[in-house]
């Protein structure tokens, strides 16, 4: 099974985590939420499968290209 890193785009703090490991996800699903400059901006899903690893919890900082999951299709 191929697994692919789901990373942000944009620096924040994660504020909301909608799936867990083991939980399934579509292509465009939400895997977290990052709070940035007073708004929240989902992190979506590259690929439907199953997430295998999540890399961050609620009130992390993140860094604009950090790998928050990894999801396996």
């Amino acid at each position: 099974m191929p697994e692919i890193k789901i990373v942000t785009e944009v620096a924040g703090r994660i504020c909301a985590t909608p799936v867990q490991v083991g939980g399934t996800v579509a292509d465009g699903d939400d895997v977290v939420v990052v709070e940035a400059m007073k708004m929240e901006i989902p992190v979506l899903s590259p690929a439907s499968g199953t997430i295998t690893s999540l890399l961050v919890k609620l009130d992390d900082l993140v860094a604009e290209g950090q790998a928050i999951a990894i999801v396996a299709n």
